[in-house]
């Protein structure tokens, strides 16, 4: 099967009409053009509020089903025929989660997703409004074929990207929000962001997509600059679109999911795998030793 997939990018403010607005217009763009699975990246809804914490912010989150933007999103993706991962910040009970729908082409919701790896840095300010996601990394069934779906610090782990190749995704989705550093305003993790994940597309054999924000954004103390460079690298890891660090854009490339399939096939990584070596991976500090001798103690 051969698909066609867009990586977008777009900067926001506090209209949240005009950011919903303008969302909307790329995914028409992007659906004109040929897309068939169109990203847009993380929170597009609103600036990224997590470069500070304010308790006003929790009243953006909402559940699935009062979700006006997810509502919206699933007429257009049944009118354009096009499978969208949509992100939102979701509220659940009595806790909050940065989460992701994915709407296939008839616009139905094939699942949802909640933000595994919660990052907790100067600007990045995520663990006060999110709990770690409950959902496990996840592949849905589309139109389009399957897809897994990471939330930009998921991006930088190999073990998510992993899971979901072994899960049988056939791509790799990233919408993100990344920038400058607060202590470090002259270093750059643009080029490191994305061979992070070029590399999980070389490793998997598998296609990888990651839309990211742009232009600057402030609070009452902090200001952030992101840096888009939204991309799409092929299953050897090689980048095949970039999009630049200020514009609006849409960027769009096509696959033959059939044939990488066959070449992940003949290169033998799966096959030649011995999870029966990797135990170390399943303790936080890569030591099984002592987790066995702290079981026997008790």
């Amino acid at each position: 099967m051969k698909v066609t997939v867009a990586a977008t990018q777009m900067a926001c403010s506090w209209d949240t009409k005009q950011n919903i607005e303008k969302a909307t217009n790329i995914i028409h763009k992007a659906a004109d053009s040929g897309a068939e699975i169109i990203l847009l990246q993380e929170l597009f809804e609103t600036p990224y509020f997590c470069i500070d914490t304010k308790n006003e912010h929790f009243d953006l989150a909402k559940t699935i089903e009062e979700q006006p933007t997810i509502k919206s999103m699933q007429v257009i993706a049944k009118d354009r025929g096009v499978v969208l991962p949509i992100s939102f910040f979701e509220k659940s009970g009595l806790v909050y989660f940065n989460s992701i729908v994915v709407i296939d082409a008839d616009g139905s919701i094939v699942g949802h997703y909640r933000k595994s790896h919660i990052p907790d840095f100067p600007l990045y300010e995520e663990k006060f409004y999110f709990s770690p996601g409950d959902t496990g990394f996840r592949a849905f069934d589309t139109k389009f074929g399957r897809l897994g779906v990471g939330i930009c610090w998921d991006q930088w782990f190999p073990e998510a990207a992993r899971s979901m190749a072994l899960m049988g995704a056939e791509i790799l989705l990233y919408p993100t929000a990344i920038g400058n550093e607060l202590d470090q305003p002259d270093f750059d993790s643009k080029d490191h962001w994305q061979m992070t994940m070029r590399g999980h597309a070389a490793a998997n054999i598998i296609p990888v997509v990651a839309s990211n924000r742009i232009g600057n954004e402030s609070s009452d103390n902090y200001s952030m600059e992101f840096y888009g460079s939204s991309f799409i690298s092929n299953h050897l890891g090689e980048l095949v679109c970039e999009a630049d660090r200020k514009s609006e854009n849409i960027i769009t490339h096509s696959f033959d999911l059939n044939e990488i399939s066959r070449y992940r096939r003949n290169w033998g990584v799966f096959r030649d795998r011995r999870p029966d070596l990797y135990e170390g991976i399943l303790s936080l500090d890569g030591n099984q030793t002592n987790k066995a001798d702290h079981a026997n103690d008790s």
